[in-house]
């Protein structure tokens, strides 16, 4: 796992955040427009883009605590990477966990953050490859 959050990422990297506490898992409601891929609203971990330069683990705890407040993100293992939503994306996925509760920072791109039971993922969730990724470590 360290030698996969140290390598350098580029503009098709976009980690993200299984954060996972008591049977839940961290999703937000994600509202995409147009000029940022298309007009959907889905639910998501998360995570997103590298920038030139960060690592994985770096570009992980910025975008976690960009979009949730959270800072108290502890890397538990590297569960594997898979296809993004967007061609050409590649998305590592990490099993985390927090202490801390998910606020809402991001208002224009996120209405909510909830915790909702692992199994229970919802089916607009974008990104089937990851959620199976997810329940095949829970089930």
């Amino acid at each position: 796992m360290e030698e996969m959050l140290q390598k350098e990422g580029n503009a098709q990297c976009c980690p993200v955040a299984a954060i996972v506490r008591n049977g839940t898992i961290l999703i937000g409601l994600r509202h995409y427009t147009p000029d940022k891929w298309k007009a959907i609203s889905v639910w998501t971990l998360p995570g997103g883009r590298c920038d030139v330069g960060e690592t994985i683990e770096q570009t992980l705890r910025r975008e976690v605590a960009e979009e949730t407040a959270i800072c108290s993100l502890t890397i538990d293992k590297f569960l594997g990477e898979v296809p993004g939503a967007k061609d050409g994306d590649r998305v590592p996925v990490f099993l985390c966990s927090a202490s801390e509760e998910p606020v809402v920072v991001e208002i224009e791109k996120f209405s909510e953050w909830k915790w909702c039971p692992i199994t229970e993922l919802p089916d607009n969730f974008i990104n089937p490859h990851a959620k199976e990724l997810i329940l095949k470590e829970y089930t």
